[in-house]
């Protein structure tokens, strides 16, 4: 993606816990010809030998997944909080804008054994059920249930290039107090993050 300089983000550490924070992407291939994208969530991980991934799955029903092996590389789209941001705020005469934050992550995806995406899967439940009231785990589940596995492809992502973008009004530091107190008056949730993104950076 077009990344302006004073826009792009180099700290991988940082861009790491974004993507931990926020792994409902989009993954974009190839199919028959046309882009197409899938809503999915897309967990960063590490491999035993180090190397750096995305596993997900979808349901074999997306014809996405049947052309996988024709795509040298795929993209996938992660999107944090964003918000509008009024001229009204500055100190001078000025166009309005959009405050945003979005990482690109490129990779080689290779599909998984069904014994892999099932211990995925049990990662995956386990991480978003952590916090749950009840929370549920695979392992108690019957075999009957868990059989809904073979309805899915697993795969791996091995991240090839990261590309992030912080759009936080960064050539406006004069009218950054005024921006971060309209967002935070605002009472939107992703203004609210988007003003606290501004103060962290």
């Amino acid at each position: 993606m077009f990344i302006p300089d004073n826009h792009r983000k180099e700290n991988l550490s940082e861009i790491k816990i974004f993507l931990k924070a926020n792994s409902f992407g989009i993954l974009v291939s190839q199919y028959q010809n046309k882009p197409w994208a899938t809503h999915i969530p897309l967990e960063l991980e590490t491999t035993e030998d180090g190397k750096e991934v995305l596993t997900a799955h979808m349901a074999k029903a997306n014809p996405q997944w049947r052309e996988f092996d024709q795509n040298e590389e795929v993209l996938c789209i992660f999107n944090g909080p964003h918000s509008y941001v009024s001229s009204s705020w500055y100190k001078e005469e000025e166009v309005p804008t959009w405050n945003y934050i979005a990482v690109h992550v490129y990779g080689k995806l290779n599909i998984l054994s069904e014994e892999k995406v099932m211990a995925s899967m049990h990662r995956l439940v386990d991480k978003y059920e952590a916090n749950s009231k009840k929370p549920i785990s695979l392992k108690d589940m019957s075999p009957r249930t868990l059989k809904q596995i073979k309805g899915v492809v697993g795969f791996q992502i091995e991240i090839t290039d990261i590309q992030a973008q912080y759009k936080l009004s960064k050539n406006r530091e004069q009218d950054h107090p005024k921006i971060i107190e309209e967002l935070e008056d605002s009472k939107n949730p992703m203004s609210i993050e988007i003003a606290q993104a501004m103060k962290n950076k």
